[in-house]
């Protein structure tokens, strides 16, 4: 290879033997950094991660969800700042009017449709994963779709809360599917006002 070329060759966009299509000099730029947020009381704490450019993760620290707590380079980026003011006025309880930058990385098309759909759930409601198949298959004129796969697609998110996969819930209210811990789950649900019933000793009660 010439030396002049070596630098377009590094450049160019090559095919892996997986067939995954990746830019070399993107992929070799980009690092995981990584940063802490600390919840208030009654909450995991929480972890971030970005490219460097935007957010790619967000998660509760030791739950099936996280991203790992080693691996990532410290930085106090603009990119966690603003994510750590959201969070800030989300926890305050209140609904944020901007959305930090983000990017879903690997995310597939039906992956991005499904992340699409709970965007719109507002603050202080919940839909079921059947409410979002049915949503779902209407505008592609379906005349269905697995409620199951759409489970799948939102236990996936990496951008917890920003993405609001906590309101998403099963059937008859079940709390069920959220890998950031259901103790979680339970405490963004009361944090937006929304009225619990849940089976303790002794029966179910409103809490």
């Amino acid at each position: 290879m010439a030396a002049d070329g070596t630098l377009d060759s590094l450049k160019a966009i090559f095919q892996l033997k997986s067939g995954i299509i990746v830019n070399m000099e993107t992929a070799y730029q980009r690092i995981n950094y990584r940063q802490s947020y600390r919840t208030p009381d009654g909450f995991d704490d929480l972890a971030m991660s970005s490219d460097g450019e935007v957010l790619t993760g967000l998660w509760f620290k030791g739950s099936r969800d996280g991203g790992g707590e080693n691996g990532g380079t410290a930085g106090n980026l603009p990119v966690f700042r603003e994510t750590r003011r959201w969070l800030d006025i989300y926890f305050s309880g209140h609904q944020p009017d901007f959305t930090p930058p983000y990017r879903l990385v690997g995310a597939t098309p039906f992956r991005e449709a499904v992340s699409r759909e709970m965007l719109k759930i507002p603050f202080g409601a919940t839909v079921t994963y059947g409410d979002i198949a049915a949503e779902m298959a209407k505008t592609r004129g379906l005349a269905k779709m697995s409620a199951q796969a759409v489970g799948q697609a939102v236990g996936w998110n990496p951008v917890c809360l920003v993405i609001p996969c906590h309101r998403v819930i099963g059937a008859g209210g079940a709390l069920t599917g959220y890998g950031g811990g259901i103790h979680n789950k339970v405490a963004l649900l009361k944090l937006e006002g929304f009225r619990l019933l849940l089976q303790l000793p002794g029966g179910w009660k409103h809490v």
